[in-house]
């Protein structure tokens, strides 16, 4: 039986938590991916079968609220802080300073409030994403207990571990991530305690990185593309002879999958085998490449447009939206129902150009209309909710929300 967590009744809906908990019931062992169809006649909404709050956000959440719950003085006095946002959405961040949090850092390592002005009265919740060993280093040095409230994903700490244990076998450890992401810097503290570490962001990377592994390239070329993404001490030359790939979590499964043979590829080339690079085939997070795949088989269903919500910095929703886009979709990244501002108008995020963007005409004229609709996994289900109630409204002549819902009467799993 899978975990239930007690997150606030706000986040859930009633229309999207009632579909997830039948599909749920029906398919325990998730192996059917096909969408939840919601057929409003004139409009017809599929749903992923996977999206939004994963465990670990989930986990996250229940810790948070829970240390407001147990220390309701502390958040009225402000000595309650988060390290940095908790988790990549702004709706679940801005609750949580509505009800006393501070935050400490930004998403980016910087400074909001100053480390010497907290104490061992301070309560600090790590985030989701972990922090780096020498920042909570320095809190503890300062009388704070870090552990108390550690929101950190367990399958983050399971690449951690691995990143550990390769390390510690004389592999260098090679991480598929962004350098800055708070997830990645807190893998990096880890596995640097234990080896030699080289961040790599993308296919274009990796090819880089692969010629100097065959030996195609030499050190200044390696430096030239990685400086500032590798530890202390680096030596190409040395510590290229024997690596592993870990992953930030939230980056494309595919993508990572990819990385790590071409990496593979060039150590045959160079060496005859793969004797000197290690399996690390089981750091990947099945809340991620669950979601991907959902929206896979999304796409592969068909549909006029797609919506996507979620947070503009969160990495794996930006994944989603990649996907839609590569396809040939017309992809719209959201933050919520209010950036859908009428059947002509949109306001949507662009995921490579960081900038916001605002689009007319976006929403088919034609009827029946087929919208895709999935979510990031720090997205609460009640954010999909008010997208459909604003789809509904611009279609006066759909059918009943409980006509819809007739498909998807099964009991919540147990």
């Amino acid at each position: 039986m899978a975990r239930q967590f007690d997150v606030p009744d706000f986040y859930r809906s009633p229309v999207v938590t009632r579909v997830k908990a039948a599909r749920a019931a029906a398919d325990p062992r998730k192996k059917d991916l096909r969408p939840s169809v919601l057929d409003f006649g004139p409009l017809r909404v599929k749903l992923a079968r996977h999206f939004g709050f994963c465990f670990g956000v989930e986990n996250a959440i229940e810790i948070a609220y829970r240390a407001l719950d147990e220390h309701p003085e502390k958040a009225v006095g402000g000595q309650v802080f988060l390290l940095s946002e908790m988790i990549h959405n702004a709706h679940v961040n801005d609750d949580l300073r509505a009800r006393g949090i501070r935050f400490l850092r930004t998403t980016a390592g910087e400074p909001l409030i100053p480390f010497d002005t907290l104490g061992p009265d301070d309560l600090v919740i790590v985030p989701a994403f972990g922090a780096p060993t020498e920042v909570l280093d320095d809190l503890a040095a300062r009388g704070v207990d870090v552990q108390a409230y550690d929101t950190t994903c367990p399958f983050v700490v399971r690449v951690w571990k691995k990143g550990a244990s390769i390390g510690a076998k004389g592999y260098t450890v090679v991480v598929h991530g962004k350098r800055q992401h708070e997830e990645t810097r807190a893998t990096f503290s880890r596995a640097a305690a234990s080896a030699p570490v080289v961040v790599v962001r993308d296919p274009a990377e990796t090819e880089a990185l692969a010629a100097v592994i065959e030996g195609r390239q030499d050190a200044a070329f390696f430096w030239d593309h990685f400086e500032g993404k590798t530890s202390d001490g680096f030596d190409p030359a040395r510590d290229l002879a024997r690596i592993g790939v870990v992953n930030q979590t939230t980056m494309l499964a595919t993508e990572t999958a990819a990385i790590a043979e071409r990496l593979r590829q060039a150590v045959v080339a160079r060496d005859g085998d793969d004797a000197n690079v290690a399996d690390t085939s089981d750091t990947l997070c099945y809340a991620t490449k669950e979601n991907q795949d959902a929206t896979e088989a999304l796409i592969a269903d068909g549909a006029d447009v797609a919506i996507v919500v979620g947070g503009y910095n969160s990495s794996n929703t930006s994944h989603l939206v990649e996907l839609c886009e590569d396809a040939g979709l017309p992809t719209y990244f959201v933050s919520d129902a209010d950036q859908l501002v009428s059947p002509d108008r949109i306001r949507h995020w662009d995921w490579r150009t960081k900038s916001a963007r605002e689009t007319a005409g976006w929403f088919p004229q034609a009827r029946p209309v087929d919208v895709i609709l999935t979510a990031g996994a720090s997205c609460p289900d009640a954010l999909l909710d008010a997208v459909i109630q604003k789809l509904l409204a611009w279609v006066p002549d759909a059918e009943p929300v409980e006509d819809a819902l007739a498909p998807f009467e099964a009991e919540p799993a147990a």
